[in-house]
Parts: C-alpha cells; sequence; structure tokens
C-alpha cells in the first residue's frame, strides 16, 4: 500500500492532472471482523486497503468529456499513471450530457447560507489533516463474550449458530482542481446470525447493523432465532388467497430499500419506473398511501449518520461525477403518503425542472400510530401471516 497518507495522494495526482478539471477520491479502510460455525469461534482478523479514484474531464467545442479510473493499492509511484489513464479515457469517450461546472468552496458556503444544515466551507465532516480513522478487533470486545454466552444456551436447546461480524471505518477524501477539499469518516458494522435444528433440517437468520457494536443485543437475537426455529417445527398448508399479513421492521426495509433504488428521477422521467407519469413527467406529488407513510433520508440523523455530502466515482443514471461535493440535507421523499421527491443529480433535476434531491446514504420510515412491536401485532391478529424477510426476493413486473 502506499506509504503516504491518503491526502497526500490526492495532492499528488491533482498535481500530475493535465486536463482542464480533475476530481480525486482517495479512500482508506479498515475492518475487523469475526466467525462462527457450528457455535464456535473459526476465524478472525484485521485488514486495511486504499482505494483511489481519478476522474478527468476535458472541456472543449465539442463537448465535455470524462474519464474515470479506480485502483486498488495504488503505489506513490503509480499515482501519475492513474491520472494519464483516466485522462486517455476522457479524450476517447463520447460528450457527458450531464456536465455541469465542478463545485468550489465559495458554492458551498453559499449552500450554507440558504440551509443551515448543509456542509460549511468546505471541511466536510471532518479535519482534512488528521489521520485516516480506524477500527480494531477490540470492538468485538463485549460482543464476543455475549456470543460465547448464545454459544453455550443454543447448544443446550439442540441449535447450532453460525454467522459473521464485521466492523469497518472508511475514511474518504474528495479533492478537485477547483480547490475543493471534503473529507468523511464513515464507521459502519453488521451481524449475520443464523440458527440451525441440530439436524440441520430447519434454520433461520437475522440480521442487524450497528456503527460500534455497543447496542448489539446477542442474547436477544438468539432467543428470537430459537422462537422461530420452534415455529419451523409446526407446518401448516395454506390455501391460496388473501390474508392480512404482517411486516416486522426487517422486512419492511427489504421493500423500502428496494423502492429507494427504484427511485431514480431520470428513469421516471424516462417511464421506465412505477413512478413515471404519462407524457414524460413524474408522480411527484400524487398521494401513494393511505396511510400517514413518511420516507426520508437526513445524513445527520443520530446513530444513523452517513457522508454529508455527493461522493460519487462514476456517473449513473441517478449519480454525476460533475455533482461531487455537493453538499446533503435532510430530503423526504414521501412525506404523510405523497410522493415528495425522488433521487436527481443537477442534471436532471434541470430536465424535471424540480429541486435538486441527490440520493443519501440512509432511510428513515416513520408511520405515526400504525405501527407497534412484533408481539403487540401478533396479538392484535386473529389470523394472518408473519413475514420475517424479503430479502433476495426478484420482483416479476418492476
Amino acid at each position: 500500500m502506499s506509504a503516504q497518507s491518503p491526502q497526500d495522494t490526492v495532492e499528488r495526482a491533482l498535481q500530475a492532472a493535465r486536463c482542464d478539471e480533475c476530481v480525486v477520491i482517495a479512500g482508506e479502510q479498515s475492518s475487523a471482523n469475526l466467525r462462527w460455525a457450528g457455535n464456535t469461534l473459526t476465524t478472525n482478523g484485521v485488514s486495511r486497503s486504499r482505494r483511489l479514484t481519478v476522474i478527468a474531464t476535458s472541456r472543449n467545442a465539442d463537448g465535455v468529456r470524462t474519464g474515470a479510473v479506480s485502483r486498488a493499492g495504488v503505489r506513490d509511484d503509480q499515482v501519475a499513471a492513474v491520472v494519464a489513464e483516466a485522462e486517455h479515457a476522457a479524450a476517447q469517450s463520447l460528450p457527458a450530457e450531464d456536465a455541469r461546472p465542478l463545485l468550489r468552496p465559495a458554492d458551498l458556503r453559499a449552500a450554507a447560507t440558504h440551509a443551515p444544515r448543509a456542509v460549511g466551507s468546505g471541511s466536510g465532516s471532518g479535519d482534512w489533516d488528521a489521520e485516516p480513522g480506524a477500527t480494531q478487533i477490540g470492538v468485538f470486545g463485549r460482543f464476543a463474550d455475549e456470543l460465547g454466552a448464545a454459544f453455550a444456551v443454543a447448544a443446550g436447546g439442540g441449535r447450532k449458530l453460525y454467522g459473521f461480524a464485521e466492523h469497518t471505518v472508511t475514511s474518504s477524501f474528495l479533492g478537485t482542481s477547483t480547490e475543493l477539499r471534503l473529507r468523511h469518516d464513515q464507521p459502519a458494522g453488521t451481524v449475520e446470525l443464523n440458527a440451525k435444528s441440530a439436524d440441520l433440517s430447519e434454520s433461520a437468520c437475522a440480521a442487524v447493523a450497528t456503527r460500534d457494536f455497543a447496542e448489539v443485543d446477542v442474547t436477544a437475537l438468539e432467543a428470537d432465532l430459537a422462537q422461530r426455529l420452534g415455529w419451523a417445527a409446526r407446518r401448516v398448508e395454506l390455501p391460496a388467497g388473501r390474508y392480512e399479513t404482517l411486516l416486522p421492521p426487517t422486512a419492511v426495509a427489504d421493500l423500502m430499500t428496494y423502492l429507494y433504488w427504484s427511485a431514480g428521477a431520470r428513469d421516471a422521467l424516462d417511464g421506465r419506473t412505477v413512478f413515471s407519469r404519462p407524457g414524460g413527467a413524474t408522480r411527484i406529488g400524487e398521494q401513494l398511501a393511505s396511510l400517514p407513510v413518511t420516507l426520508r433520508s437526513d445524513p445527520r440523523e443520530p446513530g444513523l449518520e452517513c457522508t454529508p455530502f455527493v461522493l460519487a466515482h462514476a456517473s449513473s443514471r441517478r449519480s454525476s461525477v460533475f455533482d461531487n461535493g455537493l453538499p446533503l440535507d435532510r430530503t423526504e421523499w414521501i412525506s404523510a403518503g405523497s410522493l415528495a421527491a425522488l433521487t436527481q443529480t443537477r442534471h436532471s433535476a434541470q430536465l424535471a425542472g424540480l429541486a435538486v434531491t441527490p440520493m443519501i446514504d440512509n432511510l428513515i420510515m416513520d408511520a405515526p400510530g400504525h405501527g407497534g412491536s412484533l408481539t403487540e401485532l401478533v396479538r392484535r391478529t386473529k389470523r394472518g401471516l408473519l413475514l420475517t424477510s424479503l430479502y433476495y426476493i426478484r420482483e416479476v413486473d418492476p
């Protein structure tokens, strides 16, 4: 891995650029993990990795052309070669339809003036000069103790636990030839726990996300899986039909995450999604649900904090490299049941005549007065189905 810091790599890449404009994203990730099988820890480890993305832009009378190149493990003496590769890719590309001026620090200060919660004058969400964030195996201290106790409980009940836990801290450094310097540190963790009956004929799984493993309740997870394995021992044949269906948060999240991924404004404008309106428009403003459901994103949501500015390694129908550094703020996608916004780049927002609402890396759903704990929902239901997961289910007609 490069001996120099990610910040120095950004500066070296910008100095090597000969194109009209350049965007550089250097990311460093520190990770720790545990694996277990059959009620026994099997492996653990820590690692660090780096990735460099260079986006070169040339502007001339024929249009604006870009080339983006991403490479892992770039050595100090390879940085200039990655820049040259991006510049070559730009020279070979077609004009970019999403071309916009790159942001400058003054643009961020203006955005902060109009939206006080937005990113400020270019400092991003962290100190640019500080060391990249890091994690270590000690993050699993309390979790590992509880996992060991869960192994004993599971074994006593004739169950076997399998699974994986990982914690990462990713530091992202964004620099541009227009003097933008932004940095963000993102901690993220996940636990995937699977319980099987002794003869391996029945299985149940659960997963939780966490920032630091402090609030992960392994005892509760194991108890929930034990209950579900108990349910699996009794099978009931049901005729096809309509049933009241209970969705715990995990299943609702599966649905809402896919809805969010499908809520691109450009696809809606092109008539490709359920959010399209005939005639090349979108359904923004239409009532989608009779319940007062609100689906929103906020980079500063307590416990779900995420990157507060656009970090785009490549352009797509939902993102634009020209928007790199654009401040992100609280956005309601569905407001009291009505479609309020779709994910926008500056380009698609101009096409649609709507506000710029880029994708944000978290999602929060509120349905006041229409929820309850799973136990409460079951108690209120006389005859229905409990659907615990929709993960990896593919729709027939998108």
